[in-house]
């Protein structure tokens, strides 16, 4: 299933206010992106309480129930899990991970809301939610039926959102000032093989264990954790931004000429970590055309160019780092600062080249 338009988490339960309570709505995701809490927060607010059945664990005897004699007649009896006399909001997650026959059997309950005899009490909801198969991960092809019985939205994640969500729900403030510094390390794409990825889901695994250590944890448990939990490129950064915090290194202090790049061989993974936040802050702060830029911008423009020349004394690598393309070849800097650092910094482009 791909996504054409997609929502974030913030505009998901309006969304849903209007949809959900009306048709059935499958939400697609990545793992780890939050569909699960945003779904049982979204059943909160309407003071339903949510059902959660995973379609991974069932089987269609478990939906369709067992059968019972009533009067001289059987017929089946759904499960308590479903049959209750209070509306509510019955959540069917993992549904495309689910088998073919236990999708099937959701059919009547998702177009409808009956199993059998019974049927769902007015005001109830029924929620979907499922990984693509992109993602790499367990899910299994969605029958057109189904599909067509559902209404389709996409979730992406939104760092704007997370950390909006994190500052009232106990996220750690290194994660929080981190993801505030790097908002593109929040989420990263599931990878083919089997090692850990970037999500909201786990920086806030990675928040808990270091809040359950306390500030002092010893760096080589904290580099543990975070590789365990992140992407390696986006652990290592985190575990250099900490550092940053232990001994009060600051790119504001560095681009304020209050504190020099750090040089010693130990401080590398620190420089790197410095390198990309300064990357990151003139992709966001540089004009794109210097003659409209403010005296801000100007001067921005003007001191990066001399870090540069003592970022390319220290380690030409991360200076090429700092003004290196897209992935996709295309220049993430100005053109106008690009021009003016191969005039004043010629070694530098010349090894960009």
């Amino acid at each position: 299933m791909q996504a054409t338009v997609t929502v974030t988490p913030a505009q998901l339960p309006e969304l849903l206010l209007h949809v959900a309570v009306v048709r059935p709505v499958f939400l697609w995701g990545a793992p780890g992106i939050g569909k699960s809490s945003l779904v049982r927060e979204f059943a909160g607010s309407l003071g339903l309480e949510c059902v959660t059945l995973l379609g991974t664990q069932l089987a269609p005897e478990d939906l369709i129930g067992v059968p019972e004699l009533v009067g001289g007649r059987s017929r089946f009896a759904p499960p308590e899990s479903i049959a209750r006399n209070e509306p509510y909001c019955l959540f069917l997650d993992e549904l495309n991970a689910s088998a073919p026959e236990v999708q099937k059997a959701f059919y009547s309950l998702i177009l409808d809301r009956r199993i059998g005899t019974y049927e769902l009490p007015a005001g109830s909801v029924v929620i979907g939610a499922g990984n693509r198969a992109t993602d790499n991960a367990l899910a299994r092809p969605m029958a057109s039926a189904l599909i067509n019985r559902l209404i389709h939205v996409h979730l992406r994640a939104s760092s704007d959102d997370w950390l909006k969500w994190a500052a009232g729900n106990g996220i750690h403030p290194w994660i929080i000032d981190y993801l505030v510094q790097r908002p593109d390390h929040l989420w990263s794409p599931p990878p083919k093989t089997e090692e850990p990825f970037s999500s909201p889901r786990a920086w806030h695994m990675l928040s808990d264990v270091i809040t359950s250590y306390g500030d002092d944890i010893a760096d080589e448990t904290l580099a543990m954790l975070a590789f365990g939990t992140l992407t390696g490129t986006h652990a290592s950064a985190f575990r250099a931004y900490v550092k940053t915090v232990r001994h009060a290194y600051d790119l504001e202090a560095v681009l304020k000429g209050e504190a020099p790049w750090p040089r010693r061989p130990e401080e590398r993974d620190l420089l790197y970590f410095l390198a990309e936040a300064f990357r990151a802050r003139l992709i966001k702060e540089l004009p794109a055309d210097k003659r409209g830029a403010s005296a801000r911008g100007r001067d921005l423009g003007f001191r990066a160019k001399t870090l540069l020349v003592e970022l390319a004394e220290i380690s030409l690598e991360c200076a090429q780092l700092v003004i290196a393309n897209n992935a996709d070849g295309a220049p993430a800097l100005p053109s106008w600062f690009l021009v003016e650092v191969g005039r004043d910094v010629p070694r530098l482009m010349a090894a960009r080249s």
